[in-house]
């Protein structure tokens, strides 16, 4: 009796960062992934309560959908974003409905598109990139973080939580780990430094805002309709429920 062979169907994803910020001998470097659809199996990953308490849920998830060899560590998270997306439409559908101020919100998920990047501000390969601060007119270099160095980012917060439990040190250790260099110096301790004690606020506002406009990503955000008639732009919430709506936590 011949044993069954069941293929499952997959789709070809397209990165936002079109593969630029990875090395040419990173599989990312092609710019897609492939994924598989979800099967039960993704269901008793979006349920299991320790990886649900532990936060890394949807990470296990994609890291489950995705057939193409790669290190899931290497994404970064604009790509890691659209991929989140594209396992909710491969799982359940397009169609995704959510709450914002008491009122229900429908949209279509296949209507989200890869922000347009300038191809021409980016060396392929490479993952640094120049920015002088308006204020102080440092020059520093930075990195798009990837889930990896997101991942040192956490560790590193809950380390500074545990010895002191009323600090707040998420904005200030995720800039040491963004800024590459200041003024051409790559040393970590100059880096350190210049967080803790000459990044103006006024520059940080700056830069956030800077990488958030240049970084690779899908676009996360609707606009709705207001009561006076107006549009407002909101973002999409992405959580366990935006999997699968009837999970409860």
């Amino acid at each position: 009796m011949e044993e069954n062979q069941f293929n499952f169907p997959t789709e070809e994803i397209e990165l936002p960062s079109k593969g630029l910020l990875y090395p040419e001998d990173n599989p990312l470097s092609s710019g897609k992934i492939e994924m598989k659809y979800m099967t039960a199996k993704e269901e008793d990953i979006l349920t299991n309560q320790n990886y649900i308490q532990k936060g890394i849920v949807l990470d296990k998830l994609l890291q489950s959908l995705i057939v193409s060899k790669i290190n899931y560590k290497d994404l970064i998270v604009g790509d890691k974003n659209a991929l989140l997306i594209a396992a909710r439409i491969l799982g359940y559908g397009k169609d995704y409905a959510f709450t914002y101020n008491g009122e229900e919100v429908s949209i279509d998920l296949s209507e989200l598109e890869n922000k347009e990047i300038d191809e021409s501000l980016f060396e392929r390969g490479k993952n640094e990139f120049e920015f002088t601060l308006p204020s102080s007119n440092v020059n520093i270099t930075f990195q798009i973080l990837t889930h990896g160095d997101e991942s040192k980012v956490d560790q590193e917060i809950r380390g500074l939580k545990k010895l002191n439990k009323s600090a707040s040190p998420e904005l200030s250790t995720r800039l040491k780990h963004i800024l590459l260099s200041v003024n051409g110096d790559y040393e970590k301790k100059t880096i350190r430094d210049f967080v803790d004690n000459y990044f103006l606020a006024r520059d940080t506002r700056a830069f956030r805002q800077h990488v958030k406009q240049f970084q690779p990503d899908i676009t996360l955000t609707t606009a709705i309709e207001t009561s006076d008639g107006g549009l407002e732009d909101i973002e999409i919430p992405i959580n366990l429920n935006f999997f699968w709506p009837d999970v409860t936590i």
